[in-house]
Order: C-alpha cells, then structure tokens, then sequence
C-alpha cells in the first residue's frame, strides 16, 4: 500500500500526537484565471516556452506542437484549448511543465508556475468539487484543495485530460 500512496504523491507525516495524516505534494500553477495542482511526482521539469515550437501537421488543435529537449522530441499541449477555453497567448511568466506518466512524456504549456505545496488530505474535498472549479473543465478534476488562505486549487488528471491511457492501448 505504501507504494500506491508513494505514487500518487501521498506522504504521512506524523504530528506530536503520533496520528498519521496523509498529504500531498503539488505544483501550483495557474491556468485561466485559476489555481491548479498536480501531483510533483508526475513533473519531471518546468522550462521556459522557446519562442518557436514547431506545429504538427493535421495534430488536434490543443497540441501545439513539439519542442526538442536537449535531443528528446516532446509534445506541448495546451490545458485551456483541451478543456474548451482560449488558447494560452503566452506571457514572460508562461512555462511547458515537463510531466512523465507511465513512461510517456509530454510538455503542458500552463500561464504561470506558482510554488510547490505540501497539502494535508484533510484540505482536499472529492466530492462536490467540480461545482466550484470556474472555467476549469470538470471531467478532469480529482477534487480541490481549500486553502487556509481562501485561495482554491484545483487537482487536475492529466491523464485523463489527454486521455494518455487510451493513447497507451492504442500503442499495444
């Protein structure tokens, strides 16, 4: 079990009462106007957005193309087109976050990267949380994490986002 937890970014930590809580550690970046999280484990690096990337003929509309990274091909994808929002027009703060899932990488071009967040489950609501994500699209939600602040960030999937496991059966 204690690799499941591992995998998906879930630590325990242990207060001076010795109960267990479990947490999770995301990259916070921003994304139409929004907070958004994903897991750090699944984030292999953060670089800048080049100022060419080289478009991919007959690719769907939210692949912007693909970038080389020092001598690896990989695809950016633009979260705001996929989940039926504005294409990103890019700014100084802009950045392609540079995840790994299941051996497949891709770039996400996202409008800022925030910090990265150690989050106690106990911030993290499930259920009900796509009725309170804005101009994020809820098929893609895990939950939303209600920061002490007031700030709301909200848990994405990428995987299911870009639909990268029917990608994978498609390749076997």
């Amino acid at each position: 079990m204690a690799d499941l937890n591992e995998g998906l970014g879930l630590k325990k930590t242990y207060d001076e009462d010795k109960s267990v809580e479990k947490e999770s550690t995301l990259l916070v970046f921003d994304l139409v106007g929004e907070y958004c999280g994903l897991p750090v484990n699944l984030v292999r690096e953060i670089v800048h957005v080049p100022p060419r990337i080289t478009r991919v003929p007959n690719a769907p509309d939210y692949v912007r193309g693909v970038i080389n990274l020092r001598g690896t091909v990989i695809p950016v994808l633009d979260c705001a087109m996929k989940m039926g929002n504005t294409p990103s027009q890019g700014s100084t703060e802009s950045r392609i976050v540079v995840a790994e899932f299941e051996e497949v990488l891709f770039g996400v071009l996202v409008d800022a990267v925030r910090e990265v967040r150690t989050i106690p489950e106990s911030l993290v609501e499930v259920s009900g949380a796509t009725s309170r994500t804005g101009d994020i699209g809820t098929d893609y939600v895990t939950g939303v994490a209600k920061m002490e602040d007031g700030r709301l960030i909200v848990l994405l999937d990428l995987a299911a986002l870009f639909d990268i496991n029917e990608l994978l059966e498609e390749e076997m």
